[in-house]
């Protein structure tokens, strides 16, 4: 049978439903699929039931499954993103792959995929786990580079709780941004660099004991310490990983760096930090301010930009941008990424 293409659909199934492909359905468990199923009539131009979520098939219906999969008929709803979603996660190459996925749903999957690989990450800083890690954020920068506009569907889903692995999702989303507004023309492997630069550039956090990072009242002054090593820490261990570029090391040891000389560890000021550094510094800094702490309560996310423009310590160029943006409300609805991340599957 000639697979039907999706013009020879009526136009509302493809807004409804999402037609999946062979790799997707061979993610799912063989025998119970996690969502309903709904098959393609070309007889009578319909779509059709075909089994509900966790339902089990047989041997024959399986085979079936697979036939109309193939021929392009097989569809899921898109109320199940969801599910679906977390499927292609550890795939994520599929995003590049598969047309009937829309912009929205190709950022969260994205999204997800990166926090999911930066939080075993975190856990295990080794090179076999950073590998998977940065072969997802170049599938991501593969999609956003072919048009840089898409990294709004990235902004539209900042994390609002705080860890380890949200706060790198977030800082490389709203680095990223940042950065493409001060660019015109770009190489593919500059927005590697830089994705990975924003991502990673506070991972010696995950070397400083818990009890510091959560810690409700003022740091003594030996555990402040600790913390001011995390920079050097993190650009250490990413050597480890055999990762080290000039971008990396910028956004690793100046995120802290402050234009009125008051940051650390090298306390640089003005021109001595990098364009890098000092995007990094506000990505950072607004990422933390607009999340849910065990010390401080999330901001409004204008709030919070608003207030980093008035704050003399960063690049003012910088600040500006991305306040403007969110004053003229250039990121449309924003999503719930924490609420979406904890639906049940």
């Amino acid at each position: 049978m000639v697979k039907t293409t999706d013009s020879a659909k009526p136009g509302h199934i493809n807004d409804e439903f999402y037609q999946i492909s062979s790799e997707i359905l061979g993610s799912f468990p063989k025998y119970r699929p996690p969502v309903d199923l709904f098959y393609f009539r070309e007889d009578i131009m319909v779509l059709a039931p075909y089994c509900k979520k966790e339902s089990r098939l047989s041997n024959e219906q399986v085979e079936e499954v697979a036939r109309i999969c193939e021929e392009g008929n097989l569809f899921v709803s898109r109320t199940d993103h969801h599910i679906y979603s977390r499927h292609i996660v550890r795939q994520l190459d599929l995003v590049l792959q598969d047309q009937n996925l829309k912009e929205a749903e190709i950022a969260d999957i994205c999204i997800r995929a990166l926090l999911m690989r930066c939080s075993e990450f975190h856990e295990q800083p080794v090179k076999a786990v950073f590998d998977p890690l940065y072969r997802d954020v170049l599938v991501t920068t593969e999609y956003i580079s072919t048009d840089k506009h898409r990294i709004n569907a990235f902004m539209r889903r900042l994390f609002r709780k705080h860890d380890q692995a949200r706060h790198a999702v977030n800082s490389m989303s709203v680095g990223l941004w940042l950065w493409l507004q001060g660019v015109a023309e770009y190489r593919r492997k500059d927005m590697d660099r830089m994705a990975v630069a924003f991502l990673m550039h506070d991972v010696g956090m995950c070397k400083v004991p818990a009890f510091l990072v959560n810690k409700r009242g003022p740091l003594k002054s030996e555990d402040r310490e600790k913390i001011i090593l995390h920079p050097a820490v993190g650009v250490k261990l990413m050597q480890k990983v055999e990762v080290s570029f000039e971008e990396l090391l910028r956004a690793g040891y100046e995120h802290h760096e402050r234009m009125d000389g008051s940051g650390y560890p090298q306390k640089l000021r003005d021109s001595q930090i990098s364009r890098v550094g000092r995007i990094a510094a506000v990505a950072d800094s607004f990422s933390a301010m607009i999340s849910e702490r065990p010390y401080a309560g999330a901001k409004d996310m204008l709030e919070a930009a608003k207030e980093l423009t008035g704050d003399k310590r960063y690049d003012p160029a910088v600040t500006k941008m991305l306040f403007s943006a969110l004053a003229a409300g250039d990121f449309g609805q924003f999503a719930n990424m924490d609420a979406a991340l904890e639906t049940p599957a």
